[in-house]
């Protein structure tokens, strides 16, 4: 097996660049942009074929606050308001500080985007989000993960950023440190050295390195996990290996409403606008507006690991306006019933648990009233006809990682630094707390977006 770290004496690099980035997705692509407008040379390195990553896995959105997309649509909103938002739902337990800081960064980020890298971007309007106090949600137009990957990738392209694929990196060569190369591996084993004099990690967390998920999410060892298979935990790895401090990894995106066996993610938004879940035997289970995120231990928790969204043809009509419902719906995942016993024939459910099952979450919302989960019943009930995804609980991706400064520069637990190695998205400490239920959506595309560009213009500065 090949050491993470090297000695610089062992390096054989036939080329330096002034900033190396390792990873593709969107936090990488970010920081190299920033880079690059910052008057550097930049190199991506992308294990992949095609950098696709984390970001094409999700469902493209962005939370931003105090954005001219806000503004425009009449939106009050700060940063320290989302800030607030993201610190309650980790019940106090995510860094203060880190989340004003990824608040404060990301709204200038998505509109330097638009601005110098002609990306356009619109703030989702219609629902909110678990935890969300305001609207800030945004999007590229297509409103999917591949679309936004597929922009910033073009984007990079344009602006001059270097980006090679089938390029996995195996060792950095460090020393007190100081990273200052890195050994990548392509597909027929070829091996190659490259000299670098700021490196940036923005390979993602480790949800597909089973031991560690093991170790430190003990809950979600056994979980599906749907994120990037290339989510190794090499950033924690070295990171580890250089001294640097990691905090927070029992945090990760779960998800609990993963269309089964078809594998599309199910927008949440048919939950929080008034479907409910049941399992099984037909019966609700737990308060689904708690979050998506705690949505996988409460399905996986079920008969079989399985549950059931319930909703009808209003809250169906919106979840055709997701890119990943309609792939779902277009794979014969949606059920459809005029009444509830229809639908659980439909779903192989049991009929009369059903109807009481719906029966209820009617009355519950004609009477704008709580129920014993705790979930207060806000929008018109339910309507026949009614409609049903058969659904499982997954692990997406995790959310602690390498603790970074305000410049996105990796730490010691003594608060000193690395010389010259900067982290941003999954391989940084995320701000959603130090387990599974602090997660708020978009938590995983904040940090990508608003730590790389830190990251990007850090490196840059350190470089030159």
């Amino acid at each position: 097996m090949t050491m993470p770290i090297l000695s610089p004496a062992e390096m054989r690099a036939e080329m330096s660049m002034p900033v190396v980035v390792i990873g593709g997705g969107a936090a990488g692509l970010v920081a190299a942009l920033a880079a690059r407008d910052s008057g550097m040379d930049v190199l991506v390195l992308e294990r992949d074929h095609l950098p696709t990553g984390s970001t094409a896995l999700s469902s493209g959105f962005i939370p931003a606050a105090g954005t001219r997309w806000q503004r425009a649509a009449g939106m009050d909103d700060t940063p320290e308001m989302q800030a607030a938002d993201i610190v309650a739902k980790t019940h106090d337990r995510a860094d203060p500080h880190e989340a004003l800081r990824v608040s404060t960064a990301i709204g200038p980020a998505l509109e330097w985007l638009a601005d110098a890298h002609g990306i356009a971007f619109e703030v989702l309007q219609g629902f909110l989000y678990p935890g969300q106090s305001r609207l800030r949600m945004h999007a590229v137009p297509e409103r999917t993960g591949v679309a936004l990957q597929a922009r910033l990738l073009e984007a990079a392209e344009k602006a001059g950023v270097e980006i090679l694929t089938d390029a996995h990196v195996v060792s950095l060569f460090a020393e007190n440190g100081a990273v200052r190369g890195v050994r990548i591996v392509r597909p027929d084993g070829a091996s190659e050295d490259i000299g670098c004099a700021a490196l940036v990690l923005a390979c993602n967390g480790y949800g597909g390195a089973a031991d560690l998920v093991r170790e430190h999410i003990p809950a979600m060892a056994d979980a599906p996990y749907f994120g990037h298979a290339g989510n190794q935990g090499d950033a924690l790895r070295w990171g580890w290996a250089m001294g640097a401090e990691a905090l927070d990894l029992g945090a990760c995106q779960g998800h609990g409403s993963v269309a089964h066996p078809h594998g599309a993610l199910i927008t949440w938004a048919l939950l929080m606008e008034g479907g409910i879940q049941v399992n099984r035997d037909g019966v609700r289970f737990w308060n689904e507006h708690e979050g998506y995120s705690e949505a996988a231990l409460a399905v996986l928790g079920q008969p079989g690991g399985i549950a059931f969204d319930i909703y009808d043809a209003k809250l169906h009509a919106l979840g055709l306006g997701f890119d990943d419902y309609r792939a779902a719906f277009a794979a014969g995942a949606v059920r459809a019933g005029d009444t509830p016993e229809a639908l659980a024939v439909a779903c192989g459910l049991p009929e009369h648990a059903l109807a009481t099952s719906i029966a209820t979450a009617q009355m519950l919302a004609e009477n704008q009233d709580t129920d014993a989960f705790g979930r207060h019943f806000m929008t018109p009930p339910l309507e026949a006809p009614f409609y049903a995804v058969r659904v499982t609980g997954a692990l997406f991706h995790t959310q602690g990682g390498l603790v970074v400064n305000d410049d996105a520069q990796v730490m010691r637990p003594d608060g000193s630094l690395l010389a010259n190695v900067f982290a941003a998205g999954g391989a940084a400490r995320g701000v959603s707390g130090p387990e599974l239920s602090g997660y708020l959506s978009g938590n995983g595309l904040l940090t990508a977006v608003a730590l790389g560009r830190l990251a990007g213009v850090s490196a840059a500065r350190m470089a030159g």
